[in-house]
């Protein structure tokens, strides 16, 4: 059985002061049942590692080389060593700004992975896709390359989050309806991969804009885990809310 958690990708936002004001306050939600997951930006992680809470800690990203001289780059055994249990692998944003393939998340994933880190895989189709009818060949493609070589075992300890590029910070919106119909199609590529129970026992997060105000439709689909949360992640209110919506 899959669990509900919600995730809050912080990306490059908040002071010091202000992120660390923010996590004390994220501390304190009590949500039965639900998972809670912070993504700050990656200079906080250690010292957000000491505080003790029911929120769990995500990188945002992590280098796909195990050590060397590659400057400015974040190891997945540095992330271990600060006892951070999550990171977010494949993000839309790094896929387009800094053109991360699927061969080089592959590689991301099974180092996290070697290093007790559970991946937080996005995958996600833009709107040029969406609108040729591709979005589904997009995306079958990305959980084919992206997972290529996890074991049964190792995909378990995955989270898989779906973004739809075209709906995030556009002005268009993905209905739950279209949510619920790619959250399935995901489900049944991993069960072909795979099997059936693994494929019913991932959670799938929604990645796409999603606030307080659709929260609970998309919460509401079957095949809807949680969220992958952005710019309602910045306010303990409105994340609060979120997670309230199951």
């Amino acid at each position: 059985m899959s669990r509900k958690v919600v995730a809050g990708n912080w990306k490059m936002n908040l002071n010091y002061n202000e992120a660390l004001s923010l996590f004390n306050s994220v501390n304190t939600i009590s949500a039965k049942d639900v998972e809670i997951i912070v993504a700050p930006a990656s200079i906080y992680l250690a010292e957000f590692s000491k505080c003790s809470g029911r929120v769990k800690l995500a990188a945002q990203n992590v280098s796909n080389f195990k050590s060397g001289a590659y400057t400015g780059e974040i190891s997945a055994q540095m992330l271990n060593s600060l006892n951070v249990e999550y990171c977010i692998v494949g993000h839309s944003e790094r896929r387009s700004y800094y053109n991360e393939t699927d061969q080089l998340i592959n590689q991301k994933l099974h180092l996290l992975l070697e290093n007790n880190i559970s991946p937080i895989f996005c995958c996600g189709e833009i709107l040029k896709d969406r609108e040729k009818g591709l979005h589904n060949t997009i995306i079958e493609q990305q959980l084919k390359h992206g997972l290529q070589d996890l074991t049964k075992s190792q995909l378990l300890n995955c989270i898989i989050a779906y973004e739809p590029v075209w709906a995030i910070g556009t002005g268009l919106t993905a209905t739950a309806e279209q949510a619920q119909q790619m959250h399935s199609f995901i489900r049944d590529v991993i069960s072909q991969l795979y099997d059936l129970e693994t494929a019913s026992s991932l959670s799938i997060l929604y990645g796409g804009s999603c606030k307080p105000s659709n929260s609970a439709e998309l919460f509401a689909k079957k095949d809807v885990n949680g969220g992958l949360i952005g710019g309602a992640a910045l306010k303990k209110e409105t994340f609060n809310e979120i997670i309230d919506s199951f």
